[in-house]
């Protein structure tokens, strides 16, 4: 079966009757898909003491689907729940940034709704900078105008969605010149077969409607995103009744950034550019990851290709960052497009493979 056939598995019916009937809180799920097994970062750790119990309870997500560094921007995020993200990133963002929570299950986003001016208050804000929209993700632009967001996040939704493309189109044209789609979710290594796909179980537990990783690369660059990166990527152990559904499938939560940036190419190009991280990043003072091969330690030049430079330079990674060199000569295909930093990390171990 090809990636856009239809079946008549009811993709939205299914996650909205198991996210608002089959699951109460994040201990019945039946697999690890979607929790978030990695090691939580600073940043969200130190937010989440203050989140709502009721909140926190009713989390399914795979990864931490968004970075530090949101002040003062304004952030949606798709398939937001009860809002736990939304939340922690309502705190990040400060007093002059804002986010959108937008979800389709009642049941979930009540939840955050009823606890807004409770975490205002926990943030020591006069008013929530938290709002929560009750509809599809596929009808987030009858909502926000092209052009109008810093950022869009999910974690763990975009494998429920029935046709993935258009979505991903929006987000693109939502996003400002400069913006971000960050965001984890679930993939495989190659596209399920039918039965899988139409499981409800697996369905729910985001298994059944993960993306081969080949179909949503090429889905990205189709509608902009040209140079996917990613950020980290680890391998859902599933258990034994689950695995014999699956096959041989190798299933993982991956966190991936899609920058909006014109002028990217689908190829890393060589202008013989160099940059190197000042430091003062809310990420590490000593240290800046942009994605899983590109770690930069703080006064070190290192060369890289034309796609990092603009990542570098005409974003709100800018102030960090000494670019030196411009467009004006090309050398070429950027041969090894990565850090010495990362290498030297990979050589030890440290990074974590997981087929990447």
């Amino acid at each position: 079966m090809s990636p856009t056939e239809k079946t008549a598995f009811d993709e939205r019916a299914n996650a909205r009757e198991y996210y608002g009937q089959e699951l109460a809180c994040t201990a019945d799920l039946k697999t690890t898909a979607c929790c978030t097994t990695e090691s939580i970062p600073d940043y969200v750790r130190a937010v989440l003491p203050g989140i709502h119990a009721e909140v926190l309870t009713r989390y399914y997500g795979c990864g931490t689907a968004f970075p530090p560094d949101l002040a003062g921007l304004r952030v949606l995020d798709l398939g937001c729940g009860t809002g736990r993200d939304s939340y922690v990133m309502s705190k990040l963002v400060g007093r002059d940034g804002f986010v959108h929570g937008l979800d389709m299950t009642p049941e979930q986003i009540d939840v955050g709704r009823r606890h807004r001016d409770h975490m205002a208050k926990v943030f020591g804000y006069e008013e929530s900078n938290v709002e929560f929209v009750e509809d599809v993700i596929e009808n987030m632009d009858r909502h926000f105008a092209a052009d109008s967001l810093d950022m869009v996040t999910s974690n763990c939704v975009i494998n429920l969605l029935a046709d993935k493309e258009p979505v991903l189109r929006q987000i693109h044209s939502l996003l400002r010149q400069g913006g971000e789609f960050y965001f984890s979710d679930v993939y495989a290594d190659r596209r399920l077969p039918a039965d899988a796909k139409t499981d409800p179980v697996l369905h729910g537990e985001c298994l059944g409607g993960a993306l081969y990783e080949g179909d949503f690369l090429r889905m990205a660059r189709r509608v902009g995103f040209v140079d996917p990166r990613l950020v980290n990527c680890r391998t859902i152990d599933l258990e034994p009744d689950v695995a014999a559904l699956t096959g041989n499938t190798v299933f993982t939560s991956r966190t991936y950034r899609l920058w909006k940036i014109e002028g990217l190419e689908d190829a890393c190009e060589d202008f013989g550019q160099v940059a190197t991280y000042k430091g003062g990043h809310p990420a590490g003072a000593d240290t800046y990851t942009l994605d899983r091969e590109h770690v930069f330690e703080r006064g070190r030049a290192e060369r890289v290709c034309g796609n990092t430079v603009r990542m570098l330079s005409e974003t709100r990674l800018a102030p960090f960052f000494t670019v030196h060199g411009d467009f004006q000569t090309h050398f070429g295909l950027f041969a090894g497009c990565g850090t010495e930093a990362f290498r030297r990390r990979e050589s030890v171990g440290e990074q974590s493979g997981c087929g990447c």
